[in-house]
């Protein structure tokens, strides 16, 4: 999630070299960078928790929101960019400070407010302060709507199914097909093909179960396991799908593993025909602040057209949503918002690709070769390509 960890664990070494002592957290086989910001904060022990985070946040950059604590308060604390989400909430008794207003829901707490881009929250004994360490320019993550945050939250006071159900509708504005069903893919394609299917007038069904317990398939770490992952977790209702031409209809396409497999499912399943449509825009650009695309060579949708990206996948057709179209169902305006993985515009600065962030701490060789742009700051433009699409079986 942090672009600069390179710099972070050098201002570590010059902090431990200064007071004699490296601090524990900062192992040097440790591949976490929440655990670096762990140590640079432990590294000054005559300051209290609060004084040492409001002294090295302004150094961190990239995407954060953090919650920690110590044996007298808690702590919240987002980036100036507000990348992530980042919430506060009232218990009778107590505070909650949370990732998503669905965590509030679930605890019985009251959503007060989301925490501020560039704010420090402390809630002890005394009550709740709030330092401001940075100054904020919001940019939230465009990609939490589409797929990242659970429906039943809100962001920015938009419930994020609200959000899904009119990109759907968009979508069938832009991209009308002929068929007989819409289908989602479960479960963050629903409420885009609810809306799809409301603004279409095409009947909507259910005609894939999810396996509830195979997790997000394009997260996992080797093709192979991600291919064998589809199978497990998604599997076709053949009474509904036998005979049918189908619009199925899915929040993103990464490296189009999902999509192919299920296509052939489907096709094996009898349908008829197979249009799929994409409740976000082309993903082409890698994410640097915490979303495991991080190579470009990966993305289906670099270097190739949609109709190449069709043909690569075996379907009928195939539509994304506009970007644009997808910007105005969020109500936030554009320069608001986080766009890197479908516009190359990144909102944080990045490094060389060797020095960034936690990869730097893996090992992980990028292959990409960088240049940067002047775009609304800096846009920064990663080499590499999807060309053996078109052979993969």
């Amino acid at each position: 999630n942090l672009t600069n960890t390179h710099d972070l664990r050098a201002r570590l070494s010059e902090l431990s070299d200064e007071s004699g002592e490296l601090p524990l957290t900062s192992r040097r086989e440790a591949t976490s960078d929440t655990e670096t910001l762990s140590a640079l904060i432990a590294s000054h022990p005559d300051l209290s928790v609060e004084q040492a985070a409001m002294l090295e946040l302004p150094h961190v950059r990239g995407a954060f929101s953090l919650v920690f604590m110590d044996d007298d308060a808690l702590y919240g604390a987002r980036d100036p960019q507000g990348i992530r989400p980042l919430v506060l909430g009232r218990l009778e008794r107590g505070w909650v400070i949370a990732s998503e207003t669905a965590a509030l829901d679930i605890v019985g707490a009251s959503f007060v407010r989301e925490v501020e881009p560039g704010e420090l929250i402390v809630i002890d004994e005394n009550g709740l302060r709030s330092h401001r360490f940075a100054e904020p320019d919001p940019k939230g993550c465009l990609f939490e709507y589409v797929y990242l945050a659970r429906p039943d939250t809100s962001i920015a006071g938009r419930a994020v199914q609200s959000v899904r159900v009119e990109i759907g509708r968009r979508l069938a504005r832009e991209h009308a097909v002929d068929a007989d069903l819409v289908i989602p893919v479960p479960e963050s394609g629903r409420y885009a093909a609810i809306g799809y299917a409301q603004q279409s007038g095409i009947p909507f069904a259910e005609g894939l179960v999810k396996n509830a317990y195979v997790g997000r398939t394009f997260i996992q770490p080797s093709q192979s396991i991600r291919q064998l992952g589809i199978r497990l977790k998604l599997n076709p209702l053949r009474d509904v799908i036998d005979g049918q031409r189908l619009v199925v209809v899915d929040d993103s396409i990464v490296r189009g593993n999902t999509q192919r497999a299920l296509i052939r499912m489907l096709r094996e399943a009898g349908a008829r025909e197979v249009h799929v449509r994409i409740s976000s825009p082309p993903v082409k650009w890698p994410c640097f602040y915490g979303i495991d695309f991080a190579s470009r060579a990966e993305l289906i949708a670099n270097g190739l057209t949609v109709d190449e990206i069709c043909t690569s996948l075996g379907a009928d057709s195939l539509a994304y949503v506009d970007l644009d179209e997808l910007v105005e169902a969020t109500n936030l305006p554009k320069d608001r918002l986080c766009r890197a993985c479908f516009d190359g515009i990144y909102p944080v600065a990045l490094p060389e690709p060797e020095l960034l962030g936690k990869h730097v701490l893996e090992g992980i060789e990028r292959r990409a070769q960088v240049g940067t742009e002047d775009v609304e700051g800096v846009a920064t433009l990663l080499g590499g390509g999807a060309a053996d699409a078109l052979e993969r079986p």
